[in-house]
């Protein structure tokens, strides 16, 4: 074995040490297209900056601290008509949940129809994947301005939209799950001679069960910040309340709405996990 020295080492054993290792001096072309690469997404950033203003945060500062000031100081609450407030959040909490209920059935049987292994026909399982594609790829406040049009204004519109939304992204989600089952569950109900509707019951539902309960338990707590949202357009809903003391300049009342609606969720977020807990056997950290 022959040993080299740092004298020894001329120009020839360095290019022969890089023939045989170029990975390990690194390579020119790939660091040029790395620094290129932060340059421009730095460049993009301040692009950014420069087009949507952000100076005016700054400009705006005494109007934002003066809102601030007034959401913190609470006057005149014997004035602020709660059961106004309390229907607004339970007209959400009815829409989120019928909306992600009717959202789950129906769910549960178009999945059927998107996953590969439950539906082998290519056009029919298409149709549906491309039909869900649309049911979720337009936004939930689109489908309430939809509803709001069709039906009028009202936590009925609210529901729909919530249901339509819902229907596209758990359906998905479902297929999904679906096609990632054990086979030899299912080849083993149907050796029992189990007819197609009997493999399912028994060789395809308990092995979803468990993504089936989680993802419906999730889209009930997103539904129902989605649907205080929904009734910034009309939907019905503790959205509406906001959205009215918010035009009328009354912070201190909007701060106070807000507040109940977090702990609504944390409160749903708790028994979810309790659910969670009883049914899929997850331990909390």
């Amino acid at each position: 074995m022959k040993t080299l020295t740092f004298a020894s080492i001329g120009p020839a054993e360095i290019a022969a040490a890089r023939a045989d290792n170029p990975r390990a001096f690194g390579d020119p072309r790939r660091r040029a297209l790395v620094i290129g690469s932060w340059a421009a997404i730095l460049g993009y950033l301040l692009f950014s900056f420069w087009l949507f203003e952000f100076g005016k945060l700054f400009q705006a500062s005494d109007n934002a601290l003066r809102m601030l000031t007034r959401m913190v100081v609470w006057q005149d609450m014997d004035t602020w008509m709660y059961d106004q407030i309390y229907v607004g959040i339970a007209q959400t909490i009815a829409m989120a949940f019928l909306g992600t209920l009717l959202a789950t059935v129906l769910a549960l049987f178009v999945a059927f129809a998107a996953a590969r292994n439950t539906m082998p026909l290519w056009l029919p399982r298409q149709a549906t994947r491309r039909v869900l594609d649309v049911l979720r790829g337009v936004d939930q406040v689109i489908w309430g301005l939809v509803f709001v049009r069709a039906v009028g204004l009202g936590p009925l519109a609210g529901v729909l939209a919530i249901f339509v939304s819902d229907t596209g992204t758990l359906a998905k989600l479902y297929s999904e799950a679906i096609e990632n089952i054990d086979r030899k569950q299912v080849e083993g109900v149907e050796a029992t001679g189990a007819d197609g509707v009997r493999t399912i019951r028994y060789g395809i539902l308990p092995q979803i069960l468990p993504v089936f309960i989680s993802l419906s338990l999730y889209s009930f707590e997103s539904s129902t910040r989605s649907a205080t949202i929904l009734g910034l357009v009309g939907a019905g809903g503790v959205g509406m309340v906001i959205i009215e003391r918010f035009r009328a300049g009354l912070f201190d009342q909007v701060a106070f709405v807000v507040l109940n609606v977090l702990v609504v969720i944390a409160v749903i977020d708790f028994v979810s996990g309790k659910i969670r807990q009883r049914f899929i056997g997850e331990r909390g950290h």
